[in-house]
């Protein structure tokens, strides 16, 4: 089950090694929780849905997402019948694939199992969707060694966790090796600070602070240049435009597909962002990144050295990219290439747990 582009980008190697299997029959079914940037990602990755749900709505609510997501989603297992489903994230996709297969008896494999903050609301809803997720999953894929803890300490069995690292550093490395041809609306000779904001805790105040961030650092930084992707969502988006779209060297363009998002990440001096997949890609990049949230449930990176949370004040989100754009030493203790989310080589672990699963007796090759 897939309903948005991160989990298109996660779900991807996965798919594409069973897909590779000779014992697996695979089923790739969309709900469009986003729409335009899940087409985006499933493009991306060459991957065609074989059931499509369109359960996108405009404005749509948390609640009305949900009661549609489950509506329509016992519907498909009960068509489906599978022997295993899998569903990755924190997203109202994911919580709710967990319920129905939960009341379907049908095995729930969660892909990025065991991310806290371990505050309900930071973020909101993320938290409490993989919290749940945790309580219904029969296999537990936790991208690293704090995940695992974390289920433990929640009294989820041990032989149902599988340490298999992040899937994303999978699918970042298959898009690195496509990337070298994309072309990208940089100016030469300026360095580039590439910034996303999109999550609902961003809404309304903290994205007014970041937009007077970016302003303040391009009227001080006269090298440097903003190249900002504007998610769709009129909350962000729409906002974001309002208050940049006059500004010199910040570039605003639409929602890049992965592809390009990566050549950016790999072109760009400096990551601002709230996104969580962005604090594992940049990393292995060797890319600083400084990340617009109070809280994050990814903190092996922070304590690595290579990401740090700055949170939504401006002033603060000038300091630290101020720092880091003017201080070589202070940049180059970032840009270390530091990788503590995977090998990029989790899927292959993924569907080796679920093959053991499937055929506990069997001498199955891959």
């Amino acid at each position: 089950m897939v309903g948005t582009r991160p989990e298109v980008i996660k779900m991807a190697p996965v798919i594409l090694a069973l897909q590779g299997s000779n014992w697996a029959q695979v089923r790739v079914i969309a709900t469009a929780q986003h729409r335009g940037l899940l087409d985006q990602a499933l493009a991306d990755f060459g991957i065609v849905p074989d059931l499509d749900l369109d359960l996108m709505q405009e404005n749509q609510t948390l609640a009305g997402l949900t009661s549609r997501l489950i509506a329509r989603l016992d519907q498909v297992l009960a068509d489906e019948a599978p022997d295993f489903v899998f569903a990755q994230g924190d997203t109202t996709t994911v919580f709710a694939t967990g319920l129905c297969c939960f009341y379907r008896d049908i095995p729930f494999g969660h892909v990025e199992a065991g991310l806290r903050t371990h505050q309900r609301r930071l973020p909101f809803p993320e938290e409490m969707n993989r919290v749940f997720a945790s309580y219904l999953a029969t296999l537990h894929f936790a991208p690293t060694e704090a995940a695992r803890r974390h289920l433990l300490a929640e009294g989820v069995a041990e032989q149902t966790i599988h340490l298999t690292g992040n899937t994303v550093i999978d699918a970042l490395h298959y898009q690195v090796a496509r990337s070298e041809d994309v072309v990208l609306p940089l100016t030469p000779g300026l360095r580039t600070v590439l910034v996303t904001a999109h999550r609902r805790e961003s809404f309304g105040a903290p994205l007014e602070e970041i937009c007077a961030a970016l302003r303040e650092l391009v009227q001080g930084h006269p090298d440097i240049e903003v190249l900002f992707p504007v998610h769709p969502n009129p909350n962000s988006g729409g906002r974001v435009r309002e208050r940049l779209a006059d500004v010199e060297r910040i570039v605003l363009v639409d929602a890049l597909d992965y592809r390009h998002f990566v050549a950016a990440m790999q072109r760009c001096h400096l990551i601002l962002t709230d996104s969580g997949g962005v604090q594992e890609e940049a990393p292995a990049l060797g890319k600083p990144v400084l990340v617009l949230r109070e809280q994050t449930e990814r903190p092996e990176a922070v304590d690595a050295g290579v990401v740090r949370l700055v949170g939504h004040d401006r002033a603060l989100i000038v300091a630290a990219a101020g720092r880091l754009l003017d201080d070589p030493q202070a940049y180059a203790d970032m840009a270390r290439g530091v990788s503590p989310y995977g090998d990029g080589h989790a899927a292959g672990r993924i569907v080796a747990a679920v093959r053991a699963l499937l055929f506990p007796d069997a001498d199955l090759p891959s």
